[in-house]
């Protein structure tokens, strides 16, 4: 007999992960996964606005078909809030995969709006070069704009740890999100904070208030907030920090990887590697899944990357292994300025580092001229292999 073809979607990847054996079943989930499994019944066939304005037929019969509780056919998004490892983000990323909308993107949420201030600025550059500026709207604002370009690249925007504490980024938020949920787009994401405490105690928070009514409106509020952290539960007790370099340690981080990405070691040759773009540059991550990417030393340190490639890995990935730490002397100065660059863009968010070394962690430098910033670099790495540090969730710190 034929058994008839299963198609793709949220419900059938969960439960087949479940089946697998690399999930446990967990009530929160699963309503997050109705919720999910709607949503993309709901996208099967959606056209956005601004593809609509296209059709004068398709507009006059889809206005003739509206019918839902906030009176527009757009699918109402998801926003799943909760503390760390409660499997917010591998939710988001397997509903992301099997969307049925081509156009999409799935992007951190500091990444996106870092992209939108570029925008402006870019923006604010040509104004100043131009009496009659190009690419800008009847009425001088370039947000519908920036808007419409979002718009025609992604029906879809699927943003991992949606958080606000930056004043800037408060202050464009409300006007953006309003254009584009007036072209259609659909909004999916994920926070530790529910939308109320969104921005807390922030400078004119209340010109950000919009926005948290918007969220509440769009899209639909999901808790998770089940007792069990995952992430943190694959994480409790495990070595974070070994040496030497050698191939019993190489084997012990590898299981700590596999671990921490549910997958088996028998998978080893399928793990994808990702590329990052910073400024017009192509990171190579050799290895990554869930959340998790593996360097080696040489890789991040050797090579001349700065700043904004460390925040880069920081703010896309929660946790990092790094293999083959050299022992930093006055021969290796650069190497160490780097380690010391990327410890502290790591430290600042959060993010959990798990690494393998040729000396123990106080001998790790044994000379050369940066002897007291190294001193805190050790200070950061001895905290970040605290139960504290390990439980705390990814993302910018806000104190």
């Amino acid at each position: 007999m034929i058994q008839p073809v299963q198609i793709a979607s949220p419900d059938t990847e969960y439960h087949a992960l479940i089946e697998a054996g690399e999930l446990t079943a967990d009530a929160d989930q699963a309503r997050a996964v109705a919720a999910l499994e709607r949503l993309h019944r709901e996208m099967t066939d959606y056209v956005p606005a601004s593809n609509r304005e296209r059709n004068l037929l398709f507009r006059w019969i889809s206005t003739l078909a509206r019918s839902s509780e906030n009176g527009s056919d757009v699918p109402k998004g998801i926003y799943l809030y909760g503390g760390v490892g409660r499997g917010k983000s591998m939710l988001m990323d397997l509903f992301y995969s099997v969307a049925p909308i081509a156009a999409k993107q799935r992007i951190h949420f500091h990444e996106f709006m870092l992209d939108i201030h570029a925008r402006l600025k870019d923006w604010h550059d040509i104004t100043a070069r131009q009496s009659k500026p190009r690419h800008v709207d009847a009425r001088g604002d370039p947000i519908p704009i920036i808007a419409k370009q979002i718009s025609s690249q992604a029906t879809l925007l699927c943003f991992d740890e949606l958080q606000v504490t930056d004043i800037a980024d408060a202050m464009v938020i409300t006007r953006l999100f309003n254009e584009l949920f007036a072209l259609g787009v659909i909004l999916v994401a994920t926070s530790n904070r529910r939308p109320d405490d969104l921005y807390e105690h922030g400078l004119n928070r209340h010109r950000f208030l919009p926005f948290i009514e918007q969220i509440k409106h769009r899209l639909e509020i999901i808790p998770l907030q089940g007792p069990v952290d995952y992430r943190y539960t694959r994480l409790k007790g495990a070595q974070t920090y070994y040496f030497p370099v050698n191939e019993e340690t190489t084997q012990q981080l590898s299981a700590t990887f596999f671990r921490l990405t549910d997958r088996s070691i028998a998978d080893r040759a399928k793990v994808p590697s990702e590329e990052l773009h910073v400024h017009g540059r192509t990171l190579f991550v050799p290895k990554s899944a869930r959340g998790v990417a593996v360097f080696s030393f040489k890789r991040l340190c050797a090579n001349p990357l700065g700043t904004a490639d460390y925040l880069a890995i920081a703010r896309t990935y929660h946790t990092v292994i790094m293999v083959a730490i050299q022992q930093f002397t006055s021969d290796n100065n650069d190497e160490a300025k780097r380690f010391i660059n990327l410890i502290d863009a790591f430290y600042e968010h959060n993010v959990k580092f798990l690494c393998s070394a040729a000396v123990p962690l106080q001998s790790l430098y044994a000379g050369g001229d940066v002897q007291f910033e190294f001193e805190r670099t050790i200070s950061r790495l001895t905290e970040m292999q605290s139960e504290t540090y390990l439980s705390q969730g990814h993302g910018k710190r806000t104190s």
